[in-house]
């Protein structure tokens, strides 16, 4: 792609192309600025024909003058308005498609364009310019061939059983926790009043909340990272004070990533009643009519959840050796648009997973705390792979699409025709196919790469199964952001 400006000639067949001129300049990370000059020939071409069609077809009425008898230049006086936002429209049109077809541009949004604040001259050539997003640009350097690192896991028959008691779960009942004293244990639920406060200032008190104790909180603008450790083997009446690391997000700077002090007054500890594992439950709450095709769903379960883990190491690993040397200084308002797409593909890898609403939500909620930055990452590993996927001239076909919702349905037990219409619902549709394409061009590099494997570490099966409790409630109220242009906040 030259700065330099390069005329487009017109050929000889076909559709008549414009004689246009455009320079391209970069305007800073992943923006261009796009000048297009249309020289003025076509453009009294197509003028000429709208004249002749009102004079010809419309036959107008002019006051003093018989129908179809209307001098030329009275009609181009009075027309003139009209036909010029007509032809403006059609010029600018062919000159955009004319740009897309001959330039390298790969936009990641809409081009910065108004066409109701552009004027076709009378005179002279038609000028139009605007900003635009755009991938970054880099080399690609060898992908094929890459000496990678792949964790490793046996499941042993605690972990077996701890997933069985996570998928029952939902399926039993929660019953005050027994014995003398009950102390606090991972996994139950607790009442308590909490206080947050920011030094001496109390920033919210919460009454009577209700919540599953797991390794980390996630409030709606922060995070308890040791939040499970903190309230494990506390008892009714005791109180226990945890930190929360406010979100990246909050709409004052000032309190961003501020670490504020909880202090939770434990009032009530429940725990889960674990249910019957009869026929009846089986085949209503999973599909599955015994005990032994439970234990096959928990396997590939695990064994989903496991590759899920390979792929993301893969991935990181795969950007690390392919895009180290990349200029990747991607702007502030960019990544805050992209937010949404990038938070909906990475929900999408989850869930084909296996992990459940309740899972998803937990690591939804902890990437949004720093929405910016987790999209950078997400981002750079996306270039990268549409890069190869351009490369290999990978592409997603329908048919591939509707394989993928056959599987959806298959693992969700609903209809394909449901998934399809809640993904169209959801706007999910792109999120879909650029998922697929990803998933083929990381398989591409996988395929010819060599591994050496390793255990699976203890940080890797906490994320694993590791859950995160979540809360409607925000530690700072008032302080958080506002959800970014065209972003959604549920």
């Amino acid at each position: 792609m030259a700065d330099e400006p390069t005329p487009d000639t017109a050929e000889a067949t076909g559709p008549v192309k414009l004689v246009q001129t455009v320079e391209i300049k970069d305007v800073g990370p992943c923006k261009k600025h796009i000048k297009v000059t249309v020289e003025r020939a076509q453009i009294d071409e197509r003028f000429d024909e709208k004249f002749s069609e009102i004079t010809l077809s419309d036959q107008p009425t002019v006051r003093g003058f018989r129908p179809g008898k209307v001098p030329r230049k009275i009609i181009e006086k009075q027309y003139y308005p009209t036909v010029a936002q007509e032809v403006k429209t059609q010029v600018l049109m062919a000159s955009l498609e004319q740009l897309a077809d001959e330039q390298e541009i790969a936009p990641l949004a809409p081009p910065e364009l108004d066409p109701d604040a552009i004027e076709i001259p009378k005179e002279g050539p038609f000028v139009y310019e605007f900003d635009i997003e755009v991938r970054p640009e880099f080399d690609l350097p060898e992908y094929k061939g890459l000496k990678l690192r792949r964790p490793t896991h046996t499941y042993t028959a605690d972990e077996i059983a701890a997933e069985k008691k996570r998928l029952l779960e939902p399926y039993g009942q929660l019953v005050p926790k027994e014995g003398d004293n009950p102390t606090v244990a991972l996994d139950d639920t607790v009442t308590a009043d909490v206080e947050i406060k920011y030094g001496d200032k109390v920033l919210n008190s919460l009454k009577e909340v209700r919540f599953k104790v797991e390794p980390r909180l996630a409030l709606s603008d922060g995070v308890a990272e040791d939040f499970g450790e903190k309230l494990t083997g506390t008892k009714a009446g005791d109180v226990r004070t945890v930190d929360i690391v406010l979100s990246q997000e909050l709409a004052n700077a000032n309190m961003r990533g501020q670490k504020v002090q909880a202090t939770f007054t434990v009032h009530d500890i429940k725990t889960v009643r674990q249910p019957e594992l009869t026929q009846d439950l089986l085949e209503g709450a999973f599909g599955i009519s015994t005990p032994e095709g439970f234990d096959e769903l928990v396997n590939t379960l695990l064994n989903r959840r496991l590759e899920y883990t390979q792929r993301n190491e893969a991935r990181k690993q795969v950007l690390e050796k392919i895009a180290a040397s990349a200029n990747w200084d991607l702007p502030q308002d960019m990544l805050r648009r992209q937010a949404r797409k990038t938070l909906a593909r990475r929900m999408m890898e989850m869930k084909n997973a296996g992990m459940s609403d309740a899972q998803i939500a937990g690591r939804r909620r902890i990437l949004e705390q720093d929405v910016v930055a987790s999209t950078a990452a997400a981002l750079k590993e996306h270039f990268v792979l549409q890069k190869v996927a351009e490369v290999e001239k990978l592409e997603i076909e329908d048919d591939d699409l509707e394989a993928e919702i056959d599987r959806i349905a298959d693992q969700s037990g609903e209809s394909p025709r449901k998934v399809r219409a809640r993904f169209e619902k959801e706007d999910l549709m792109e999120a879909l196919a650029t998922d697929l394409l990803e998933r083929k061009a990381l398989d591409l590099i996988l395929a010819a790469a060599t591994f050496e494997d390793y255990e699976l570490t203890a940080e890797q099966r906490a994320e694993q199964t590791g859950e995160i409790a979540t809360v409607a409630a925000e530690a700072a109220p008032g302080e958080s952001a506002p959800a970014a242009e065209g972003e959604t906040t549920g």
